[in-house]
């Protein structure tokens, strides 16, 4: 009984890191689109300034 609530909770606590894993990789995409926008944006105003 206590074996499979072991397997149970470390099945759980493995989902419960992975899912944050791919939060972290889904907060790390969009910042580097963000800062990409914004070199994007720089370079713009840096040519059409120049």
């Amino acid at each position: 009984m206590s074996r499979n609530k072991n397997k149970r909770e470390v099945g759980r606590a493995r989902k419960a890191a992975r899912d944050e894993q791919q939060g972290k990789n889904v907060v790390n995409a969009i910042f580097g689109v963000l800062v990409a926008l914004a070199l994007a944006f720089l370079i713009y105003f840096v040519v059409a300034i120049g």
